[in-house]
């Protein structure tokens, strides 16, 4: 298992709502949770400008860029 700051992020009022919303909805929605995490690590890149695999890091991903 990989470590998640996805937690703490969804709480973090600096971050874009469509990003927080999606790392609620990989704890709300179990059986989409890998969706939902994905979704949040490429609007992390694309938004924040974060490099693909730190966002993925991020949200407890494997680094493998797919964003």
């Amino acid at each position: 298992m990989s470590f998640s700051m996805a937690p703490l992020l969804m709480h973090n009022t600096d971050l874009p709502a469509t990003i927080r919303e999606q790392l609620r909805a990989a704890y709300l929605e179990p059986e989409r949770r890998d969706d939902h995490l994905v979704t949040a690590a490429r609007l992390m890149h694309q938004e924040l400008a974060l490099e693909c695999s730190d966002a993925r890091e991020l949200v407890g991903l494997p680094a493998a860029c797919g964003c």
